[in-house]
């Protein structure tokens, strides 16, 4: 049994398809069918079920993906016990965040990184779908949940807070309200609830009892736009509102709490291109980390 074929299982069963797993191994697609059909033949087991929109693990495959994971972390921990971890930051890393903190805060800062490490591709992902570490959907994830299963290794970056902000003009046509009560009087935005990924996010009920929504927007940038466009009174991260002028807080005592965790799997601790954007986006929000709360 050849490692490189084990190694393009892997990436086709974390892709889900063989497309996709070429793409991120920079092969031919023809040449990882045939190392995935080489490896079967191997092992005289057919692990893939082959569609034209993907492939699906036959119960052999789920069995042997196990083993193959087993063998990756064995390979891994060997590479680091003779010295060979990656001696320069090369290669791709993929971030799976949330949009807020995705687009708003990393974004920016990412340009840094690469400029630094020449050979390094970084793709962000700042959408809010929940990504599996475990299928190398994405390698580093930056979540408002901790994780409590699984062999991941988990750092906490930075609380932050929401709270209630308006446009200036908003408050000029409708006033302000002095109280929960008064705010129920007025169009209020809010998220979408059955597009919410993590009971974390459900946090209208900390500010107002059985708030009602007149417009609900998927995306944390979205509702940031809404609020300042006018179109009613909105919960944001204070670490996106602030920044705009044309922006005032609303009920100021009431605020809620979270945190942002980052997070990957324990197999890639020894891999420098990983561990380099982890410290990086630790080390940049620890630096910033006033304007969260």
């Amino acid at each position: 049994m050849n490692w490189d074929d084990v190694r393009i299982f892997l990436a086709v069963a974390r892709a889900g398809q063989i497309l996709s797993a070429s793409r991120r191994l920079e092969l031919n697609h023809a040449t990882v069918g045939r190392r995935v059909s080489a490896l079967e033949e191997a092992l005289q087991s057919k692990l893939l079920i082959r569609r034209t929109n993907g492939c699906d693990l036959t119960p052999e495959g789920e069995a042997f993906l196990h083993a193959a994971e087993r063998m990756e972390a064995e390979m891994l921990s060997a590479r680091a016990a003779v010295g060979m971890t990656d001696t320069e930051v090369t290669g791709a890393v993929r971030i799976g965040a949330t949009d807020g903190y995705g687009v708003a805060f990393l974004a920016p800062r990412l340009g840094q990184l690469t400029e630094r490490y020449p050979g390094l591709k970084i793709q962000l992902v700042p959408v809010p779908l929940n990504f599996s570490l475990s299928r190398r959907e994405a390698d580093i994830l930056v979540t408002v949940d901790r994780p409590d299963t699984g062999r991941l290794i988990t750092r906490k970056l930075v609380d932050y807070a929401l709270a209630l902000y308006a446009s200036k003009a908003y408050i000029a046509d409708n006033g302000m309200p002095e109280n929960e009560e008064a705010l129920k009087e007025h169009r209020l935005i809010g998220y979408v609830e059955d597009l919410i990924i993590s009971p974390r996010l459900h946090y209208r009920s900390d500010f107002v009892r059985n708030w009602e929504s007149d417009f609900e927007i998927s995306a944390v940038l979205g509702q940031v736009e809404a609020v300042r466009a006018g179109a009613g009174i909105g919960i944001l991260h204070k670490f996106l509102a602030q920044p705009h002028k044309d922006l005032m807080p609303v009920l100021p005592q009431k605020q809620v709490d979270r945190s942002y965790w980052i997070v990957y799997h324990e197999n890639l601790r020894n891999i420098r291109r990983i561990k380099a954007v982890v410290d990086f986006i630790a080390e940049e929000t620890e630096r910033e980390k006033d304007k969260f709360m």
